[in-house]
């Protein structure tokens, strides 16, 4: 689904040049459930935000779903992005000026979807994630835990083949963050690729592989320790 071939990001300062990524080499298999770990400042989130073609600064080759993403423009990545990625950010990344409800519709009003039909895709997720009665609220009026919750239901609304996850039980409490990643296991057995970045050894044991970064490099792979590793 996924392959990258010695992407490196870095900043230019003068003349020296500060790398945020190096020589990364990696291949995603299409239904596979990856964890990307390190310390703050290894480059996870930066490496995830390419994945999800949200940052175009960078070298290297990257083809998704068999597209040169590399070659592409864009324009052209902002339209993959729209049809196949759903997005979890750390700091929600809800829009201010709209409502739970209308967070949630933008996704499908991206993918051309009828709009009697996302009505009802709209009302089940909000059923789903038990917020039915927060729809008409804006983000600055819910908590901390409930807008995680409205950001992740938003990333799957639209039913991605593409999940990525920054920290995506950050926010919550223990048994919300379980039943996210009990969501996402339950996702990724029905065929949903997955990749998060997290630093917590018990969402880790959810996926099949654990990428460690460190200053920029990957320098270990390992499978993740745990009964729920390769369930």
């Amino acid at each position: 689904m996924i392959k990258l071939a010695n992407v490196e990001k870095w900043y230019q300062a003068g003349n020296m040049r500060t790398f945020v990524l190096r020589r990364i080499n990696l291949e995603i298999r299409e239904g596979e459930f990856l964890t990307i770990m390190g310390p703050s400042g290894a480059g996870k989130s930066t490496l995830l935000n390419i994945l999800g073609m949200l940052d175009g600064a960078w070298t290297g080759e990257y083809h998704f779903l068999g597209q040169p993403v590399d070659k592409l423009t864009p324009k052209q990545r902002a339209e993959l992005n729209k049809k196949y990625i759903g997005f979890v950010f750390q700091s929600y990344h809800l829009l201010d000026n709209l409502t739970v409800y209308e967070n949630l519709d933008i996704p499908l009003s991206y993918r051309n979807v009828k709009s009697s039909e996302r009505a009802s895709i709209v009302c089940d997720m909000l059923d789903r994630f038990q917020i039915v009665g927060k729809k008409d609220l804006y983000p600055n009026q819910l908590s901390g835990g409930q807008q995680q919750l409205v950001a992740v239901a938003r990333a799957l609304v639209a039913n991605p083949k593409l999940i990525l996850a920054d920290e995506p039980t950050g926010n919550l409490h223990s048994s919300q963050g379980r039943e996210i990643m009990d969501l996402f296991k339950r996702l990724n057995e029905e065929g949903t690729t997955i990749v998060q970045v997290t630093h917590s050894e018990a969402n880790a044991a959810y996926g099949h592989r654990i990428i460690q970064l460190l200053d920029g490099w990957i320098v270990k792979e390992t499978a993740p320790a745990g009964t729920l590793a390769g369930s």
